[in-house]
This record gives C-alpha cells, sequence and structure tokens, in this order.
C-alpha cells in the first residue's frame, strides 16, 4: 500500500506539474517536476560503472554487509556509487557544480579576512545590495563558506576539490547510520541511496554527511556529538531540526531521567561552545536566519507556489529514498524523528523554493527501516537512481 502511494504521488506531481508548466511556465522553476532538472535522456561515461557496481551490491551487498570490514567496504562502494552517478553527466558537470554564480566557490576569492567576514555576514544577506552574498552563500551561516574557503586556504581550492569533498563527506552517513542504529543489514541499501545522485556533488551531500557522524556521536559521547551538531547549524538554517533525531540518539529504552538529562547536558553544552564561539566571532544564528527569511521571498522563494511544493516536495522525497525506502517505513524511533523534520520543514513553506538536495541530511535516516528487506528491493533502489539519473538532467 505505501508503495502504491508513493507511486500515486510522483505520478501526480509529475503529471500536475507537466500541466502548470505548459499554461504557467517558469512557474514551478521545475522542468522535469518535482526534481530540479530537465527532461534529457542521456548516458555518459559513468553508466557502465554505475550498472555494475549495482550489479555487485545487489549480488553481494547483503552478505557483506556481516563481514568483518563491511563498514570501509561499504563507504568505499558508496563513494564509487555517487561518483559513478554524476559521471553519467559528465566530469566537466560535476566539477563546475559548485562554481557556479549562485554558488559557495563564487564568493571564495572575495573572502580575504574571516573575522571581518564573519563581522559583517549578516549586512550583505538581503538581495538588491551592490555586495549581496551570492544565492547559496546568503541562504546558509557562514558555515559552508568557510568550509570552502579553509580549503582554499590550505591549497585544496577549485570546483574539482569541492565536489570531490562534499562526496567524500558524504559518504560518511553510509557508515554513520548503521553505527548509530546498531544494524549493518541496512548497508547495502545505504550503499545504493538514489539521493546519491544529489550527493555528487551539492552542499547539503556534505552536510548529510556531518550531520550523520554528528547524530552518531552523540550515541557515544554526547559532548562531542553536540559540538559536530552545533557546526551543522551553522552550515545550514535546516538544520535546526535535527532536533528530533538528536533526541532519539541521546534516549536509550530504559534508562532513568538522571542519565537521558546527563547526556543532554553534555550534548547542549558542546553545540552552545559553537555557538558561542560564532557570536564572540560576530555572527548571531537567530540575526541571521530572521534576515534569511526575507531573502527567502525575495527569490522564487516569493514565486513558487505552496499549493503545489508541499505534496509535489513528499514526492520529490519519495525518489531520493527509494522504493525501499518506502517500504521499509514503520514504527522506528529514527524513521519517526527524520519523518518529523521532514514535515516540518515542507509546512512551514520554507522548503517550496528548494530542490531535493535539501532532503538528505533526512532523507537518508528514513532508510533505517530496510535492514530485514531482499535482494528485490535492493534491485529497486538502483533501478529508481540509474532511471533518474538516465532521464533527468539534473540541477544538482
Amino acid at each position: 500500500m505505501r508503495i502504491a502511494i508513493a507511486g500515486l504521488l510522483v505520478a501526480a506531481a509529475v503529471i500536475v506539474g507537466l500541466i502548470v508548466n505548459a499554461h504557467h511556465p517558469g512557474l514551478l522553476f521545475a522542468s522535469a517536476p518535482p526534481i530540479f532538472g530537465d527532461w534529457q535522456p542521456h548516458v555518459g561515461p559513468g553508466t557502465p560503472a554505475a550498472l555494475l557496481i549495482a550489479f555487485l551490491v545487489v549480488a553481494k551487498g547483503p552478505e557483506l554487509a556481516q563481514h568483518r570490514f563491511a563498514l570501509p567496504i561499504a563507504y568505499v562502494t558508496a563513494t564509487l556509487w555517487t561518483f559513478s552517478l554524476a559521471m553519467i553527466d559528465g566530469w566537466d558537470r560535476f566539477v563546475t557544480r559548485l562554481t557556479t554564480v549562485d554558488e559557495y566557490l563564487h564568493e571564495v576569492p572575495g573572502v580575504t579576512d574571516i573575522p571581518a567576514m564573519l563581522t559583517g555576514f549578516t549586512q550583505r544577506i538581503l538581495d538588491f545590495q551592490p555586495d549581496s552574498w551570492t544565492t547559496h552563500v546568503s541562504g546558509h551561516p557562514p558555515g559552508a563558506l568557510l568550509t570552502f574557503v579553509s580549503l582554499d586556504r590550505v591549497g585544496l581550492g577549485g570546483g574539482t576539490v569541492a565536489s570531490i569533498f562534499c562526496v567524500l563527506v558524504g559518504s560518511l552517513a553510509v557508515v554513520a547510520i548503521p553505527k548509530a542504529i546498531g544494524d549493518n543489514a541496512v548497508l547495502p541499501f545505504l550503499v545504493l541511496f538514489p539521493g546519491a545522485i544529489w550527493v555528487g556533488a551539492s552542499g547539503d551531500g556534505m552536510f548529510m554527511g556531518v550531520a550523520a557522524v554528528g547524530i552518531y556521536l552523540l550515541t557515544r559521547w554526547p559532548l562531542l556529538g553536540g559540538i559536530v551538531l552545533g557546526w551543522c547549524l551553522f552550515l545550514s538554517y535546516g538544520l535546526v531540526l535535527l532536533a528530533p533525531l538528536a533526541i532519539a540518539a541521546l534516549w536509550r529504552q530504559g534508562d532513568r531521567f538522571g542519565a537521558i538529562g546527563r547526556r543532554i547536558g553534555w550534548a547542549l553544552a558542546g553545540a552552545l561552545a559553537v555557538v558561542a564561539a560564532f557570536a564572540v566571532s560576530g555572527f548571531w544564528w537567530l540575526d541571521g536566519y530572521e534576515l534569511v527569511k526575507i531573502r527567502y521571498y525575495q527569490g522564487i522563494g516569493d514565486v513558487r507556489p505552496y499549493w503545489y511544493w508541499v505534496w509535489a516536495n513528499l514526492a520529490a522525497l519519495a525518489l531520493v529514498i527509494g522504493p525501499a525506502g518506502v517500504r521499509g517505513l514503520r514504527k522506528d524511533k529514527w524513521i519517526i524523528a527524520a519523518g518529523i523534520a521532514i514535515l516540518a520543514a515542507d509546512l512551514s513553506g520554507l522548503s517550496k523554493a528548494e530542490t531535493e538536495r535539501i532532503w538528505l541530511p533526512f532523507a537518508v535516516w528514513l532508510l533505517a527501516g530496510t535492514a530485514k528487506l531482499d535482494r528485490r528491493w535492493l534491485t529497486a533502489q538502483a533501478v529508481t537512481a540509474l532511471a533518474v539519473n538516465h532521464l533527468v538532467l539534473t540541477n544538482w
């Protein structure tokens, strides 16, 4: 039933989207609704590799998930899967995704003084100013820009390194999630995560990996996990919605309130330390958030219709998690927590101007329920990813 509902939702989003595009071109800002991209069937140099990796994971993945080196094998395979999907669109497209006029790297050369950048960051968020930040920098706290500036400072600048960095960090989610939930059986499904299409390469792919590591660390070392999740707050304002997943990580069945309270206290201490460090450096998160809401409606957020995207975003999400993700939805604390975060973002209206990549840090946790699924569902994951990547030339 869940698969049928998801299928109908995707079909409705496609049909309604095409009708809207035919009568109101440009209104949806998605030529291949509900995906932000263009209908353009194509193959590329990554096609053979993607097919081979999919075949091997379906054939050997469930057995290798129990191997003593399962985690490193899964990490390498997920990285190769993501890279091969990106190469379907070609190398040139992969290395320039983060260098366009709307992206983070566009602003890197202009950051010659990091303390001054942090102090004056909020003054450049609003649009229609001579020195307004480019779209992605203005729409995020300074941590994302600071990451790419730091790479540039150590001699690892440019689009090639930035794109590879996003893939390598994003793939850490494949390792962190099984460790957090305590079940390696989900590994093959995480490896063939259809959302990998948007991990290579986007800032949100990087955010997914950092967030997953932070959530895992909360289950073991709350202070360290709090620090990492505190950093997440300065990668994207939307990552404040990791709170339900953080609670899921800190809550252990049968624990007394005092034990849970201590873990929460350590986690908050770590996160607040990061918030304080940015505040001392001149950036106050709440000021940035209030200005970003204004900037949001200075762009396509003011045009894209809420009535369509409030449900079509869920259709896009279904493609991100794939049939196995939909089939594995159940009453599980990780899935419930991720679902709460996704619904909050969707209903807020502050996600209707975004694309499927924004769901990555939350959507990947919906695969926590795939542990008991068989190879047929692994095949379905691979087919979904390959079909979307070959039929649509995605913007991310």
